[in-house]
């Protein structure tokens, strides 16, 4: 048993279950014995590899986006370069590398992250010149604001509901045989899922993140008010159902409730309630990564520098291609979506949102 499965066994004893939410908060940012707190979980060494990691192509091309996004925009003079979520910083090196000859951009550029892990903060700063660093998107600097947040949202804490008539019953975490188990509260009505009445029947299963509504809504009131982007790139769907929860260790799935502290733990990002919460930003469709980046140009430019490699490193780097573009991989299951300034045009690679839907 970890030292944080002992300490929950015992809160949950004491007080009573605990909501999906709460529970993955305890996991992930326990001040002692939270994931994200005590190592660095990227990479062969550590639990899962993000896009950054697989290839600098993918840094490079949101790169170029969002400076497509701050050119179309009649280039503001200074401008806050956000990342959420940043990990090592590997794609912000990489998105700076590749804008470093569009004029202005740098010069404009006050870069801010928000991390919560010192590990990670650490790795950044080792990485990357001038940054600051913030615990949330509050405290960012009052200018036009452009974002990237990769395999951001998929961490934040979620609440898992099941449909019981026109009603919702909560999935908790409670203790059965004196061992970490889910459960389920009693039905209740619940407004913010009324829109999920429509598409699902007896026993579906939803989540919601109140998390990832505070922060979009933030950004996009700050896009609305000052100008700028975000892409927002994750795992998941413009609706989301069913058991999306889910633990990561050493690059394979685990059980949540196994080794608390020890592992990632994920849920799919329902994108259209990030939407909902943006305005009154704009924003695009959820496109397939695999469709956006190949819009962006990623097969010119994997060939490109193909043309300098051989053997087995030649192999890596059409390996990591198709990581990233092919259907079977993360071509499909990765969505990209963009809010930008009401009569702004989105940025480079996706649509705006259809009124219809």
């Amino acid at each position: 048993m970890t030292p944080l499965k002992a300490q929950i066994t015992r809160q949950i004893t004491a007080t009573g279950p605990l909501s999906i939410a709460e529970y993955m908060a305890l996991c992930l940012l326990h001040p002692e014995h939270g994931y994200y707190i005590t190592r660095d979980p990227l990479g062969a060494k550590g639990d899962f590899t993000t896009a950054p990691e697989i290839s600098q192509m993918f840094g490079e091309l949101v790169g170029l986006a969002l400076a497509q996004v701050w050119m179309d925009q009649g280039a503001p003079t200074p401008f806050a370069l956000v990342e959420l979520g940043p990990g090592r910083g590997t794609l912000m090196a990489d998105l700076l590398r590749a804008t470093r000859d569009v004029p202005g951009f740098h010069a404009a550029a006050h870069l801010h992250l928000i991390e919560a892990s010192p590990t990670l903060r650490d790795a950044q700063a080792n990485l990357l010149s001038d940054v600051t660093h913030h615990d949330g998107p509050e405290t960012l600097p009052d200018l036009p604001l452009f974002a990237v947040a990769n395999e951001f949202f998929d961490a934040l804490p979620i609440r898992q509901f099941i449909r019981d008539g026109d009603q919702w019953r909560e999935r908790m975490v409670g203790l059965a045989d004196g061992d970490l188990a889910f459960g389920l509260s009693a039905p209740l009505p619940l407004a913010a899922l009324d829109h999920r009445l429509g598409d699902t029947s007896q026993g579906d299963m939803v989540n919601l993140c109140t998390p990832a509504a505070a922060v979009v809504g933030t950004l996009g009131a700050r896009i609305a008010d000052r100008g700028g982007a975000a892409l927002i790139i994750d795992y998941g769907d413009w609706r989301t159902s069913g058991d999306t929860f889910q633990a990561v260790r050493d690059h394979a799935k685990a059980d949540p409730l196994g080794a608390p502290g020890m592992a990632d733990l994920t849920a799919h990002v329902d994108f259209e309630n990030l939407a909902r919460a943006a305005a009154p930003a704009s924003h695009t469709d959820a496109t397939a990564q695999g469709v956006f980046l190949e819009r962006l140009g990623i097969t010119p430019r994997a060939q490109a520098l193909a043309k300098r490699l051989s053997g087995a490193t030649l192999n890596e780097h059409v390996a990591a291609h198709r990581r990233l573009t092919h259907p079977d991989e993360m071509g499909t299951l990765f969505k990209v979506m963009a809010l930008y300034p009401r009569g702004a045009e989105p940025p480079p690679g996706l649509d705006p949102k259809k009124a219809d839907s």
